[in-house]
């Protein structure tokens, strides 16, 4: 069940495009500022006021934010976007912004980077992530994390963009442990005391 709040909107762009080594997703790495600084994320960002329309749902803002940042950040043009997940922050985060996750076909164009928000791009299978992510090569966020562990046994665009009709809702809670934190759902719990990070799933909770 989706549960709407008070907390402000944003929406994320997952593209796929098929490649020779399996299906990639398009990442790209934050400035060492701001929001996610120094991260590898998915084009994305808040719903502006713009984004709004009369009688329009929060999905379909969340996804009109998703289209307009990617174009922002990387000079894409994408559309037919599908929900694959909603995230909701913890409670104690500083920022909290519930996050909508889309999914939508790679276009046949090379991304042009916004130099005031994008550091570098890569075009990775969701395998490579992980691995630069575990040797500490790359800083990733949970729901992206997450999202990459989700898309690892796809083999082509087509089977990813076949997103299930309800989007996964993720309620995020934070575990203190010896180690430093965990981040934990219904679906499970991510350890991240150290690299690399395991997710252990149908984890049954405190």
């Amino acid at each position: 069940m989706l549960i709407p709040d008070a907390l402000p909107v944003a929406g994320t762009a997952v593209l796929v495009r098929d490649s020779t080594g399996g299906v990639e997703v398009l990442l790209i790495r934050r400035p060492e500022r701001g929001s996610f600084a120094d991260a590898w994320v998915f084009p994305g960002g808040k719903v502006e006021e713009h984004d709004r329309r009369h009688g329009s749902g929060e999905i379909d803002d969340a996804r009109r934010a998703a289209i307009r940042e990617t174009q922002e950040e990387v000079g894409l043009e994408i559309a037919g976007l599908s929900a694959l997940s909603q995230w909701h922050p913890p409670a104690e985060a500083p920022t909290r912004i519930r996050t909508w996750f889309f999914l939508a076909a790679a276009p046949d164009a090379t991304p042009v980077p916004s130099p005031d928000e994008v550091v570098e791009y890569a075009w990775t299978t969701p395998a490579q992530a992980l691995e630069r992510h575990a040797t500490g090569e790359w800083t990733l966020f949970p729901p992206t994390r997450m999202t990459l562990h989700g898309l690892i046994a796809v083999t082509d665009a087509a089977s990813a963009l076949a997103a299930p009709s309800t989007p996964a809702l993720f309620r995020t809670r934070v575990i203190p442990t010896d180690t430093g934190r965990d981040f934990a759902w219904e679906q499970g719990r991510l350890l991240t005391g150290g690299l690399p990070w395991r997710f252990v799933e149908e984890w049954a909770g405190e």
